[in-house]
């Protein structure tokens, strides 16, 4: 029997190499591909065998409609909600489904080492259909039951990887089907509602600043506690109130005392009292309590309280604060940072991860000091997923710096504290009378400080008072009355917002930072001093308007009804079909029921916003009414025609100007110019109406869906001066589908680029003008000639031809510089290899339009 050969694949190739480290002790190979692979042997199910270790990066798959239901136009939102959905590959650049496929062939069986989550459960399915159909037959008895198994682990420590591998189990299926149900919720429910209101309000007002108005199950409801608690603010009425406060002399120290009655909002009334107890010099003290109190030691800390901290005391956005934990996870130095358990699981190694902090030079006593002690945990919750996040090994700020070491001291401290003993202070109460009144006075001193000598934070500030008896007379020292107004609530902090999102079961912990980024991104609301999360006005009124219609579109428990029902397909007490029907009906009745009364929020967004009428600047002629049209340059950059009442998408992220007065041969419309900034900005030329409407069925845009189109570059017609077929040169030697054109006002450094592709040339410096030679081709490689005048005096004048190929023509190719544009397609990231034309694989030129992913919602 031959040696076994197991595939092992994890979320990260960071991750696959620590893995492989731990389980080789440090005895592996590796081989360079797209994704790394490590290889090494080892023994399993008691046989010799061959480890190959690789990884994914995030999620194989993602979640779109079908190409027919793309398009913003053609396509009613509401057929979304029984449209189709299809997965594709989530990152085509990288060729990870076929990087997969490649190593999987002729494997005995797969381990699984993806997060340990839901998400990561089912990254697990996503590697299986990628994997499970290219292994071997069963080579022995016990990979005929199983041949794909789950490794579970909560940190990147040889212990707990080397102990995971002890004890693999099988994929979940029912937390995979969970997550699908999500995102098929998210995308159905998201998209449709987007693309409604974003073209609704967009054709009708200018200065909405927001590129797309967006709606999202979790986003909406984290929105609506900000607005919220603005309109409390808003109606808010001040309230004046007065109230007393009295100091007396006690063994010569000045004691300030607090009246009983609090406030009273009836100056007369109030002034009553003062001069009552001006009556009174001394003030008898008829007790004195005091009692010995405990401040518990704080449960392990779990996603949402380093969220809450790293907000309120770390001045770190949620967003960031996950970034920055995850790369402390995947480096080793802490445990996995997503997870809702408070509490220590009962065989938790809490010896081993105090001994690496025993040698840090600013905690290692205390922590050596525990490992001397019994250790005591309690409180918390267990969530049944990931222990509470600790230290994984020790570290110190200069091998780690800013924020990653500011965020893992506080984790360190945070896991010391709830290892200590409970805080015990002594508080002391004295109450003293006057008349019939009754004033009293606290102090609190300090017996032991437990945990708050490690968490300097939460330490308690004494207040010592002096010593008096009960029965005692003090003397007045002074009398006041003061006046005051009541006061509005302030705006909600991160923190804050994290915590409510908590309590109402909107998103996950891995969800709140994606759901408080989304809101910050589509304008609805800012972030100010103090890390305030301040609604925008664009915000408010789409809250508001959701008030006026359907309030259950912006209430919490629509979504934790949601969330319920997902949990139970977890749990397998549901099928994931019967959910999600379930569900997309009663979104869709309420689509149609927030349609039918969109005027409702239209009447709100006319109050706040500017018609498209009176907004944006003259810039070009209609080709259907030859009158002008209005630029509205704020997101999104748009062309209004207020008499044919039309509204025209452009790019976005450039300047748009009139582009010599030119007319589009087909429909008379005048043409724009689109500008990206800097030196290598691309210029591109367009006609708003082909941009918007291509006159043909397989016509190439640019941009997103939302507001891309077909320029005058990616154009077949072959009289538009501007088209491949007049100003084409090559193929692009970047990519599949790209023609390289001569920018026609990119003098005096005139240059070729890719409508398609960043891929941008520079042709000789000494070229005075050059254009496309029409119907001359070169008979080497077939691209077209280029018609060159050179600079007088050059030397190229005088040595170069004026007519050449300048792919072919080495003399000239030789002074041509190759750069990468600033371009607005939007391009994968990945880890693809290669120039030219390396690197290319299926699905390189699809373009990913936000609004169609879950994820931005």
């Amino acid at each position: 029997m031959g040696q076994l050969k197991i595939l092992m694949v994890a979320e990260k190739p960071s991750l696959a190499k620590s893995i492989a480290e731990h389980l080789s002790r440090g005895k592996y190979h590796s081989r360079n591909t797209n994704l790394d692979v490590h290889t090494f042997e080892g023994t399993f199910l008691g046989q010799s065998c061959l480890f190959k270790m690789t990884s994914v990066i995030g999620h194989v798959l993602s979640i779109d409609f079908p190409k027919e239901y793309q398009n913003w136009e053609k396509t009613d939102p509401v057929t979304l909600f029984d449209a189709p959905t299809v997965k594709n590959e989530a990152n085509p650049k990288a060729r990870v489904c076929k990087h997969l496929q490649t190593e999987a062939k002729g494997m005995d069986a797969l381990i699984l080492w993806l997060d340990c989550d839901r998400e990561g459960e089912n990254i697990c399915f996503e590697v299986i259909d990628n994997t499970a159909r290219y292994l071997a037959p069963p080579s022995v008895p016990a990979l005929k039951k199983q041949r794909i198994f789950r490794a579970k682990f909560s940190a990147l420590s040889a212990q707990e990887i080397q102990g995971a591998m002890k004890k693999l189990v099988e994929p979940n299926k029912n937390e995979s089907l969970a997550v699908d149900a999500r995102q098929e919720l998210d995308l159905k429910v998201g998209v449709a509602f987007t693309r409604y209101q974003s073209r609704f309000f967009q054709s009708k007002y200018g200065n909405l600043d927001s590129s797309v108005i967006s709606y999202g199950p979790c986003q909406t409801p984290t929105l609506n506690f900000c607005v919220e608690r603005h309109q409390a603010i808003q109606t808010f009425q001040p309230e004046m109130f007065w109230t007393i406060h009295a100091r007396v002399m006690c063994s010569g120290q000045p004691v300030a005392l607090e009246w009983s009655r609090g406030r009273i909002f009836d100056e007369k009334v109030c002034e009553f009292f003062r001069r009552t107890l001006l009556e009174h010099p001394h003030f008898k003290v008829i007790d004195v309590v005091e009692k010995e109190e405990r401040k518990g030691a704080p449960p392990g800390l779990n996603t949402v309280a380093l969220l809450k901290a790293a907000s309120s005391s770390l001045g770190m956005g949620p967003q960031h604060c996950m970034q920055v934990a995850e790369r402390l996870y995947t480096s080793g130095f802490l445990s996995y940072p997503r997870t809702e358990s408070s509490a220590y699981p009962p065989n938790f190694n809490f010896k081993e991860i105090l001994v690496g902090q025993c040698s840090n030079p600013i905690w290692g006593e205390y922590a050596s000091s525990l490992l001397q002690g019994t250790i005591r945990t309690k409180g918390g919750v267990d969530a049944g997923d990931h222990p509470p996040i600790t230290p994984v090994r020790g570290a110190t700020e200069d091998m780690l710096g800013g924020d990653a070491w500011r965020l893992y001291e506080f984790v360190c401290r945070s896991f010391l504290g709830s290892l200590s003993r409970d805080c015990i202070t002594k508080s002391t109460k004295m109450v003293l009378k006057a008349g019939d009144e009754t004033f009293s006075a606290h102090g609190t001193s300090v017996v032991s400080p437990g945990f708050t000598t490690i968490m300097h934070w939460k330490a308690v500030s004494p207040k010592i008072l002096p010593r008096v008896q009960k029965g005692d007379s003090v003397p007045v020292k002074d009398i006041e009355m003061t006046s005051g107004k009541t006061g509005p609530p302030d705006y909600l902090t991160e923190s804050e917002l994290i915590g409510l999102m908590e309590e109402n079961g909107i998103g996950t912990d891995a969800s709140i930072p994606v759901h408080i980024n989304n809101i910050c991104e589509r304008g609805f609301v800012s972030i100010e001093s103090g890390r305030r999360v301040v609604p925008t006005e664009l915000g408010i009124t789409l809250v508001r308007g959701y008030q006026s219609i359907d309030p259950e579109l912006c209430k919490p428990f629509v979504r934790a009804y949601v969330e319920k029902q997902i949990n139970l397909i977890a749990k397998g007490g549901a099928e994931k079909e019967a959910v999600v029907e379930h569900c997309l009906d009663q979104f869709r009745q309420k689509f149609l029921y927030f349609v039918d009364h969109i005027t409702k929020m239209d009447s709100l967004f006319e109050a706040s916003f500017s018609p498209l009428s009176s907004t944006g600047k003259v810039l070009s002629k209609c080709g259907k009414c030859n009158r002008y049209m209005k630029l509205i340059p704020s997101r999104p950059s748009r062309l209004y025609c207020s008499t044919c009442e039309e509204v025209y998408a452009m790019p976005q992220g450039g300047s748009i100007k009139l582009y010599k007065e030119l007319t589009c041969p087909l429909d008379d419309f005048q043409l724009v110019l689109f500008s990206l900034g800097g030196s290598d900005g691309k210029n591109t030329p367009l006609c708003p109406y082909c941009y918007n409407n291509p006159p043909f069925e397989d016509a190439v845009k640019i941009g997103d869906k939302a507001s891309g189109g077909m320029p005058c570059t990616t154009c077949f017609h072959p009289t538009c001066r501007h088209s491949p077929a007049r100003q084409g040169l090559a193929s692009c030697p970047q990519c599949d589908n790209g023609t390289l054109v001569l920018d026609p006002i990119s003098a005096p450094s005139w240059r070729v680029d890719c409508p398609l592709c960043d891929f941008l040339m520079y042709l000789p410096k000494s070229l005075h003008k050059a254009k496309i030679a029409r119907g001359e081709v070169c008979d080497s490689c077939g691209a077209s000639l280029v018609a060159l005048d050179w600079k007088k005096g050059s030397t190229e004048s005088e040595t170069l031809p004026t007519k050449a190929c300048i792919i072919c023509d080495e003399a000239i190719s030789s002074l041509c510089e190759v750069k990468h544009a600033k371009s607005y397609v939007k391009r994968r990231s990945g880890r693809g290899r290669g120039k030219g034309r390396r690197g290319r694989g299926r699905g390189r030129h699809q373009r990913v339009d936000p609004l169609l992913s879950f994820h931005a919602f």
